[in-house]
């Protein structure tokens, strides 16, 4: 008999669960998008997403989901016949380079596998075998979400100082933003994307590209930008609708604001503290299985996994067979494997992933892994004991 009634727990990476507050401001009648609290409120939201990205660059806000910033992003760095350079650590990186393939940018890709990070010293032998102006672009994900692979941005930002490279490096935070601490000025990014369905706690429909000055300028001499991904107006708008290239996303709006407050309110050390924490917690609890079982993290050092997402793996059809069972007995939903599959499961059914972003806490991560657990047992699958409390121990040093 399930016992899944109730507030379903959408334990994916993305879309993340939303705060019961960021619905309410959600909850009223269309405003008016020629003046009023609107145009104020959309002012006072620039300043605090620039505060999470941790830039004093500049913002712009797209009506899309994470596959328009990435065309967004394209759009106002490269042209058709100009090239990139794509380090893959997983199905993201692999997306947006097939993005600016169909936008006709070449495309080269260095690839480091489903379970490693970037290698930046790799990187920068690569750069150095062409001339300095090869490259418009360096693309990375921080983080992967398919394989929860986190790479180091700082070090890929070296290797490209280092092979003395004049493309700019454009990181894709789809998954991390809000979530794993990243910092665009300090670690010397010149573009980055994001979105707000995970870790800033929205519906999905909006993203963003946060750029800098020596981005902007590259923009100015491209010889053409489309006239809707332009970022150029949206950062420096005469009209109100020129934030949006036509009408406002209104209600996102008041979401995001609202979703954007409890991050200040938080604080966002705190925020990234808590996110840390809670994945440890995680951890904890899968090597506990993983001693009496298949289970297996998906990247081995813990330096290099992402605190917003966890990929991992069991023998197939295992993973699957749980992922159906918590949803259908117990009202939680995992995380599919995407883009996981091998030649000895080319379904990807031994993987699942558990998204921990956003509007997470202690006794949410607990239910997941007694859930987890639980299923285990239903499903008669080998795992190793102490698992909960392992994960207990990691929640109550805080």
């Amino acid at each position: 008999m399930s016992l899944a009634s109730g507030v379903e727990y959408l334990a994916i990476p993305g879309p993340s669960v939303m705060p019961d507050a960021v619905l309410r401001a959600m909850h009223r009648p269309a405003p008016n998008i020629y003046d009023g609290d609107l145009i104020d409120l959309t002012a006072n939201i620039i300043p605090r997403l620039k505060h999470v990205a941790q830039t004093d660059g500049y913002a712009a806000i797209y009506m899309c989901n994470g596959h328009g910033a990435w065309e967004a992003a394209l759009a106002n760095m490269a042209i058709r016949g100009d090239r990139v350079l794509v380090a893959a650590t997983g199905r993201f990186g692999h997306g947006w380079a097939e993005m600016a393939r169909r936008m006709g940018i070449e495309t080269d890709i260095v690839e480091f596998g489903n379970t490693s990070p970037i290698d930046a010293q790799q990187i920068q032998n690569h750069l150095g075998r062409h001339d300095p102006d090869y490259y418009r672009a360096v693309l990375i994900t921080h983080v992967d979400t398919s394989t929860s692979v986190k790479n180091d941005v700082a070090a890929v930002r070296q290797a490209m100082d280092q092979a003395k490279t004049s493309a700019l490096l454009a990181v894709d935070c789809i998954a991390s933003l809000g979530c794993d601490q990243f910092l665009m000025d300090a670690w010397g990014v010149d573009v980055m994307v994001a979105a707000c369905q995970k870790g800033l706690m929205v519906p999905p429909g909006l993203a963003f590209v946060f750029f800098n000055d020596r981005a902007a300028e590259r923009q100015r001499a491209l010889d053409y930008v489309s006239m809707y991904w332009d970022w150029a107006p949206r950062v420096a708008p005469e009209m109100f609708y020129q934030y949006f290239g036509g009408t406002a996303p209104t209600h996102h709006l008041y979401g995001l604001d609202v979703a954007l407050n409890l991050i200040m309110d938080e604080g966002l050390d705190n925020v990234f503290h808590r996110h840390a924490t809670l994945a440890r917690a995680i951890w904890a609890a899968c090597d506990a299985w993983a001693q009496g079982g298949a289970l297996r993290l998906n990247v081995a050092d813990p330096q290099h996994r992402s605190h917003a997402v966890t990929a991992l793996r069991l023998n197939a059809p295992d993973g699957t067979r749980l992922r159906n069972w918590t949803q259908s007995h117990a009202g939680l939903t995992l995380g599919i494997g995407l883009g996981m599959s091998t030649p000895t499961d080319p379904k990807g059914d031994g993987f699942f992933r558990f998204g921990h972003m956003g509007h997470v806490n202690a006794q949410m991560i607990m239910g997941l892994l007694g859930t987890v657990q639980a299923g285990f047992a239903a499903l008669d699958i080998d795992h190793g004991t102490a698992a909960i409390e392992a994960a207990a121990r990691i929640i109550a040093q805080g």
